[in-house]
């Protein structure tokens, strides 16, 4: 291990991490370089496996804290090792949806309806991907058997990806200084595909994933990925595929499907024809499409899901319904 190489990535940053976070890091490396020595491997070739295999021994041990799963993130990606570092996104990804999920239905149901479809699920930090569409299953089951359709739907949307809408708040301010929708969308759009060809041009993972020339290509050609399009009194919001390069690469329907789900708690089910996750579930991925809108818009604005790969269809797309005083001011 690398530990002065460590301390320093750790250091030398805009937001330093603090010694006493530093420390219990380096020795959790330590841990894991022991680990993959056992398979004869090293922390540069440790592989996803790896990662798996390690973090069911935290989870037993209950050590499997966040701390500990970003020491190894980091790690992986000072040395760049990136199936080290994306296991570990892997293992985080989504870890928050279900608590936030739970807190949702107690404000749509009651907590007595939310405690009793909680009470017997087990969601410890670091399941991997294979293991969360079962329990993800096992809460929609109770969901449908005591939330109305309504019910289920809201709190899902409110659920949101578990991301607050705070983190959207400068959405307001661009919104604000645009003259009208459209010209906000065409900045959001120029400023979204720049962001891409930074990220190619850098060599840099745009959160998951590689950016090529195919991928900025696909995204320019489709006005509606990433930023949504207005269509009369809609704006059409379908998401850029989780893995865009081995989607557009891919020919088989259903791995293409897969490496468009971004969802950790239903993608495995699309290769796995034993489970089933319903689409309905994808109503959470709707309310973090919708989010940045609202902050935009200052109000709470419907969202519908239009296309989901958990339904058949190649991608997944929302459409958001703007207030008439939005549309007015373009089409008068």
């Amino acid at each position: 291990m690398d530990k002065e190489g460590y301390r320093i990535y750790l250091t030398d940053r805009e937001k330093p991490i603090p010694e006493e976070k530093i420390v219990p890091a380096i020795s959790m490396i330590e841990r894991f370089e022991k680990f993959v020595e056992k398979v004869g491997r090293t922390l540069e070739s440790a592989t996803s496996m790896d990662v798996r295999n390690f973090s069911k021994m935290l989870i037993e041990e209950e050590t499997n804290t966040y701390d500990n799963y970003l020491a190894l993130s980091r790690y992986g990606y000072f040395i760049q090792n990136f199936d080290l570092y994306l296991a570990v996104l892997e293992l985080l990804d989504g870890a928050e949806v279900l608590d936030v999920l739970r807190e949702r239905i107690g404000e749509v149901a009651g907590k007595g309806k939310s405690d009793e479809i909680f009470k017997d699920i087990d969601n410890p930090l670091g399941l991997p991907s294979t293991e969360k569409p079962k329990v993800a299953k096992a809460v929609l089951d109770q969901m449908e058997k005591l939330l109305t359709p309504e019910d289920c739907r809201k709190a899902l949307v409110d659920t949101a990806h578990g991301i607050p809408k705070e983190w959207y708040k400068e959405e307001r301010e661009k919104f604000l200084k645009a003259k009208d929708i459209d010209e906000y969308l065409a900045n959001k759009r120029a400023e979204i595909i720049a962001n891409l060809e930074k990220h190619r041009d850098e060599g840099r993972l745009f959160f998951n994933q590689m950016i090529t020339d195919d991928v900025i290509e696909y995204v320019k050609n489709r006005p509606d990925v990433m930023t949504g399009m207005r269509n009369g009194d809609k704006i059409i919001h379908t998401k850029i595929p989780y893995m865009a390069k081995e989607y557009l690469d891919e020919k088989d329907e259903k791995k293409k499907r897969y490496y468009a789900c971004h969802c950790a708690w239903a993608r495995e089910t699309i290769m796995n024809n034993e489970l089933e996750i319903p689409a309905t579930f994808c109503n959470c991925s709707g309310g973090f499409t919708v989010q940045p809108w609202e902050m935009a818009l200052d109000q709470p604005l419907d969202v519908e899901m239009i296309k989901s790969v958990l339904k058949g269809d190649m991608e997944c797309t929302f459409a958001i319904q703007l207030p008439r005083n939005v549309i007015e001011k373009v089409e008068g």
